[in-house]
């Protein structure tokens, strides 16, 4: 599209440029004619004749017969149309011409009694214009002479050449710019299609590396039951977790995928916040765990369904990787959670986190425990959905801490009596 579009813009300057070079060319080409034709009219009207002699006083300070276009006035001798006689040149001509070479222009015009305009050289070999006007006796108005006009082709050249420059560089700049305006348009109007696409693409990713691992874990436990019916029942429950895994997992990339393309906007509405995080540690499934709740009253503006999903899977992550390694009670969580204003922390006494990995602890499919790697990121985007932040740390005693922390509602956003959203 950029191509095209330059090339396009190149084109239009090119046929621009060109049409404007011409016309200059031949302004200044029908200037300095319009020049000779006046400097020759001048000095035709200047001859006259006294008692048959011919007179030229009125040229010598006339303007018309200094300088460039230089004037030569030519006399006929005798009979022969190519005998003439120079009578007069203008002070200060640029072109030295031969009286042999003048005359050429000044026969022609003798004999059509009319003006001529023809191109040659001068003595030097330099081109240059010459205008032949005849002019009369006066009384008989026969063809006396004619006035020659020396013109230079160059003049007027150098502010064309100019014009050629000004009009390349123009065409330069103006093509840049219009390649780099193509350039951002074209990618403006094919980013939110490549945009898009590539989030197709990473939900496809996603959900490539994400049902890889449950469904295995599905097909090794049937293939085993089908070959040994007798162990059916020791091989259900690791299916039914096998299935209730790829139902968190699908709705996990659903629900990111769904507000990353648009389609879902960021719902905020006042709740109790210690009333939602009870409802989903009621509505947790049982396991080797076990949930204490801590919370105080509290109430912020949020997106229920989102903050509901994002304590779910610290929930999970807890439950899944938070057993207590040793002593009493080894093999189960023990997590505690608790509500503070908008804060939500959740707790466990696992082995905990390696400070390594504390940096890309919420980074995409990364899981230093064996997880999926994509519960956690997903509750680094609620929060930062929220303006909050989502931390982890390490506690002295041994577990890990993941406190959740969201944007306070602003004071227009409250309202009297929040709901209990479930």
């Amino acid at each position: 599209m950029t191509a095209a579009y330059t090339v396009i813009t190149v084109i239009g300057l090119a046929a621009l440029s060109g049409l404007v070079i011409r016309t200059d060319s031949r302004s200044w080409r029908s200037s300095e004619y319009d020049e000779m034709r006046r400097r020759a009219n001048v000095v035709t009207s200047l001859i006259y004749y006294d008692h048959d002699r011919v007179q030229l006083d009125g040229l010598y300070d006339d303007e018309a017969t200094a300088g460039n276009p230089q004037v030569s006035v030519l006399l006929k001798q005798g009979r022969d149309p190519a005998a003439f006689r120079q009578v007069f040149a203008s002070r200060q001509g640029r072109f030295p011409v031969s009286l042999a070479r003048l005359a050429q222009p000044a026969s022609t015009a003798a004999t059509a009694d009319d003006t001529v305009i023809s191109a040659g050289a001068d003595d030097t070999g330099h081109l240059v214009y010459f205008l032949a006007a005849p002019f009369y006796v006066d009384g008989t108005q026969q063809v006396a002479g004619a006035v020659v006009v020396i013109g230079d082709p160059a003049h007027g050249a150098a502010e064309h050449h100019r014009l050629v420059l000004t009009l390349l560089a123009g065409c330069a700049t103006l093509t840049a710019l219009g390649g780099a305006t193509g350039y951002l348009l074209s990618g403006r109007s094919m980013r939110p299609a490549l945009l898009s696409l590539e989030q197709q693409e990473r939900l496809l990713a996603d959900a490539a590396h994400e049902l890889r691992t449950p469904v295995a874990v599905m097909r090794g436990a049937v293939d085993v039951a089908e070959a040994t019916p007798s162990a059916l029942a020791v091989h259900l429950p690791r299916i039914r977790r096998a299935s209730d895994r790829m139902s968190d997992v699908i709705e996990n990339l659903l629900v990111r995928g769904r507000l990353q393309a648009g389609v879902d906007a960021v719902r905020r509405e006042p709740v109790r916040l210690d009333q939602l995080v009870e409802a989903v540690c009621e509505d947790f499934p049982p396991g080797d765990h076990r949930i204490r709740l801590d919370a105080q009253e509290s109430a912020a503006c949020v997106d229920p369904s989102l903050v509901r999903l994002a304590v779910r899977n610290l929930l999970d992550n807890a439950a899944r990787h938070g057993a207590t390694p040793t002593g009493p009670g080894a093999g189960w969580a023990d997590i505690t959670v608790m509500v503070r204003g908008a804060e939500i922390s959740v707790a466990d006494r696992g082995p905990g986190i390696d400070p390594a990995d504390l940096p890309a602890l919420f980074a995409r499919f990364h899981s230093p425990s064996g997880g999926t790697g994509i519960g956690l990121s997903l509750v680094q985007w609620v929060a930062d959905a929220h303006r909050g932040s989502v931390q982890a740390r390490r506690l002295p005693d041994g577990g890990t801490v993941f406190v959740l922390r969201l944007a306070r509602p602003q004071r227009s956003e409250r309202r009297p009596r929040p709901h209990r959203a479930r």
